[in-house]
């Protein structure tokens, strides 16, 4: 394949700084993104650069949340080394993050060959974000919205923790619409599923990205756009999460469900007139 370049990674970036934290699928925009500037979507060097460049977006999430990430943290070693200390909520959550991303993690490596194969094509992408709207609608239409980020449990960790293994498996499925909308099913308000899904996603994405990182170089990028992206992606991101938590305070995740759903109507037109390859 040819080189992907410093301008294609600074857009990449952009859309996935955009898209990693709504519930939209940064993975499906990415492949959708790809696709029209022509770069093959189920390459494995390809796959492994826009994981990298979630790295930028990842941390996005370390500055935003650096005091609760450095309570939460803190809390974690102190209960380490005092057994008096390990009924602290954000001791207990520490320890639930980290389960909770064995299940996605031992999925990620089982199913590598599928990821990065036959479920990569934007077939698939196309009838994730239109599966996965339906989802997002009932959660926020059914769940109760009752119950605050301190109210969270080991149990609801790992059932939205879990929940992350739907985008693995189906680019255009969305982690964060996936988490989000498993948290809502377990009565959490918008803002607690919000935060909670952006928690769980830092050990899972950062982990991905180091992974592929050997893959992204084989991509013929080169460092300097793999630097160009990562660096796009942490600005847009910054501003996206800002946004996001501001947004869902006040809003449902109507608009959202919608776009998802037109986007993928459009994709599969795109791809059944011929417009746009697999």
């Amino acid at each position: 394949m040819s080189a992907i370049t410093v301008g294609q990674a600074v857009l990449l970036g952009a859309v996935e700084g955009v898209t990693e934290f709504l519930p939209i699928s940064s993975t499906g925009h990415l492949k959708i993104a790809e696709g029209l500037m022509g770069i093959p979507v189920d390459d494995h060097a390809v796959v492994g650069f826009t994981a990298v460049i979630q790295v930028g977006a990842i941390a996005a999430v370390f500055v935003y949340f650096f005091k609760d990430i450095v309570r939460i943290v803190s809390a974690w070693v102190r209960g380490l080394r005092h057994p008096e200390q390990r009924y602290v909520h954000d001791y207990r959550f520490a320890w639930w993050v980290i389960w909770a991303t064995v299940p996605v993690v031992a999925v990620g490596l089982a199913a590598e060959p599928l990821i990065k194969g036959p479920l990569a094509s934007l077939w698939v992408v196309a009838g994730s974000l239109i599966v996965g709207s339906g989802v997002m609608w009932a959660a926020d239409r059914f769940g109760r919205h009752k119950r605050g980020e301190d109210d969270t449990s080991f149990k609801d960790a790992m059932l939205v923790g879990g929940s992350q293994i739907l985008a693995l498996l189906f680019p255009g499925f969305s982690r964060s619409g996936a988490t989000m909308s498993t948290a809502l099913l377990l009565d959490l308000d918008r803002v607690a599923a919000t935060r909670l899904s952006f928690f769980l996603g830092i050990p899972a994405l950062t982990g991905a990205g180091l992974y592929e990182l050997k893959d992204a170089l084989g991509a013929g990028a080169g460092v300097a756009p793999l630097v160009a992206g990562t660096a796009v992606s942490f600005v847009v991101a910054y501003a996206s999460i800002a946004w996001l938590l501001r947004f869902v305070a006040k809003h449902t995740f109507n608009a959202f469900v919608v776009y998802r759903i037109v986007v993928g109507l459009l994709l599969f037109a795109l791809l059944g007139s011929g417009a746009l390859n697999s």
